[in-house]
């Protein structure tokens, strides 16, 4: 069972404006305002929000390095830990083509993009949607699976790549429960470091209504609210395409693991506020870390879970690929028959994989699938490219509650999901952790019993 380590005292409830959620939500919609009013100031504020996303990258590759170590060392069984990523990766090849099935039912019933009757000679591969194109042409599954293997170990802390990390967290985590005492000398320094780094998280996460602030007012002023009546009905449809696949798809799994999705949701609001102010699911990771094993889920399965499913398990960037990739071929006015959206669902399972762990993956992602299609022009990527970072907030938050969801399912099918302390969790009758409601806890405070 999962206990703290310690017995909580009571908290008197704090304030409303103390929360962080509610923070987080009166500075995005204070930069909706400051970048609609003043549109030139919203777009000088863009250094607010990619300072907070860099501070958070920052410390995401010692916190996942940490985590798995302790958790993989802590199991001591490593078969139990192969069985978790096996059963890991099979839940993310299903879900991850049901996202993008899902794209090509919608976009087949709602035909989004029919009627627009554009021009192939009016859109052409220059600016920025060719840089696009350019880096989506770079980025090969080969390519990709050469990039997990770091060019040193430390290389793996500074290059800013998630896989990274994670191999060299579990090439680590193994050597320690394969060393026996020495082992167990190290994972007790490891966990007393832990503390240190999730500390360093409850600080920054402290500027986070300072960045989702300064990313919405960019946003705002620099695309304009009047940009989304333009290709409206493809960020409507993408939209509640994702809404029904949280609740519906996500919805029915959560159900059959016996936990409310609903509640799930309102869980994880202040990080959920969090990816939506700053379109980054990366910004709110370490904080899903911790909330995940403060639900009943053990350390070792939510360390290979979330961070192995920020690159292989994008549910929401999937239906974008598909649904996207429709809605140009239906502005071209191209028709696909069914063997070609089956060839369009095939590249689209490659091309997600290859583009994974890569800034913009979502937009880059789309273009490296049309590279490889013949018959829908890459070039039309620049028909979505101004309302792409308003469909970001979606994709990011559709990924985010998939993983969330992913954890909770992968920890049950292992059998070591505290079904009391989820329960706990999701009706709020956990004590609140100290600090603010993203400050982290020490993590050896939550971890299973022997």
């Amino acid at each position: 069972m999962i206990q703290p380590a310690h017995a909580a005292a009571p908290h008197a409830r704090r304030p409303w404006y103390a929360h962080l959620y509610t923070q987080v939500l009166v500075a995005i919609v204070a930069g909706v305002v400051i970048g609609h009013v003043w549109p030139h100031t919203g777009e000088a504020l863009k250094p607010l929000g990619d300072g907070f996303i860099r501070l958070v990258k920052m410390i995401i590759p010692p916190v996942i390095f940490l985590t798995i170590v302790s958790g993989i060392a802590g199991m001591r069984d490593l078969r139990a830990t192969a069985r978790v990523a096996g059963k890991t990766f099979a839940y993310f090849l299903f879900f991850s083509t049901l996202a993008l099935i899902v794209g090509l039912v919608v976009a087949n019933g709602l035909q989004p993009g029919s009627g627009m009757h554009v021009d192939p000679a009016s859109t052409h591969g220059g600016g920025v949607a060719a840089q696009y194109a350019e880096r989506a042409h770079e980025t090969t599954v080969t390519g990709f699976l050469l990039g997990i293997i770091p060019d040193t170990f430390v290389s793996a802390f500074t290059s800013g790549n998630i896989l990274q990390a994670l191999f060299v967290a579990i090439l680590t985590g193994v050597a320690l429960a394969l060393a026996g005492q020495r082992g167990e000398r190290v994972l007790g320094l490891i966990e007393d470091v832990s503390a240190i780094a999730f500390r360093i998280v409850g600080i920054l996460m402290k500027a986070a209504p300072i960045g989702a602030f300064g990313a919405m007012a960019f946003t705002i002023g620099k695309y304009g609210v009047g940009t989304l009546a333009n290709l409206a009905a493809l960020v409507g449809t993408f939209y509640l395409t994702s809404l029904l696949f949280v609740l519906v798809v996500l919805g029915t799994v959560a159900r059959l693991c016996g936990f409310s999705i609903l509640r799930l949701i309102a869980y994880l609001k202040a990080e959920l506020l969090l990816v939506l102010g700053t379109s980054s699911s990366e910004s709110a990771l370490p904080s899903l870390l911790e909330k995940m094993e403060r639900a009943g889920c053990p350390k070792s399965v939510v360390g290979l879970v979330v961070p192995t499913g920020y690159s292989f398990n994008l549910d929401g960037t999937n239906i974008y690929i598909t649904l996207a990739a429709l809605f140009i071929a239906q502005a071209y006015g191209i028709h696909l028959g069914l063997g070609q959206q089956l060839l369009l669902l095939a590249m689209a399972m490659v091309s997600s994989k290859g583009a994974a762990g890569v800034t913009g993956a979502g937009f880059i992602t789309l273009a490296a699938t049309l590279s490889i299609m013949p018959t829908i022009p890459v070039a039309g990527i620049a028909l979505i490219l101004g309302v792409d970072r308003f469909m970001s907030e979606c994709r990011s938050l559709t990924n985010f509650i998939g993983n969330a969801v992913a954890t909770i399912v992968v920890a049950r099918w292992e059998g070591v999901l505290d079904r009391d302390q989820l329960d706990a969790a999701l009706h709020g009758r956990l004590p609140a952790p100290s600090g603010d409601d993203l400050a982290l806890p020490v993590p050896g405070a939550i971890r299973p019993a022997a």
